[in-house]
């Protein structure tokens, strides 16, 4: 069984910045490869960006140079740095994890960009 929990969401302006984090439970933690991903009003979720458990990254298209994620093993944390907001990164973000076969999920934080 593994828990996230997300936070650090809120309200910016346009071209402001937010760090986003993600906790995770259980001993694991340092196998895992998480995901951050987010869900737009009236759009298909998105994958925004992968970090594996050797730490290598991949984001998507539309936040390549703006956001960054990292990980915390010894606090079994994941952040994603979002940098230059723009009002289309409005959405709802999600840490994910598989492990096991399962998908887990966070309950999601908030981002509204918006001046």
């Amino acid at each position: 069984q593994v828990q996230l929990v997300e936070s650090g969401g809120g309200l910016v302006q346009p071209g402001g910045s937010l760090r986003l984090s993600c906790a995770a439970s259980g001993t694991m933690f340092t196998i895992y490869a998480m995901d951050w991903y987010r869900r737009a009003p009236e759009k298909e979720r998105e994958l925004v960006a992968i970090i594996t458990s050797g730490g290598s990254t991949k984001n998507a298209d539309s936040v390549k140079g703006r956001f960054t994620i990292s990980r915390d093993n010894a606090e079994n944390t994941v952040h994603l740095q979002m940098n230059s907001l723009k009002p289309e990164d409005t959405a709802d973000y999600f840490c994910h994890t598989l492990w096991g076969g399962v998908d887990y999920w966070g309950r999601g934080t908030q981002v509204t960009v918006s001046s």
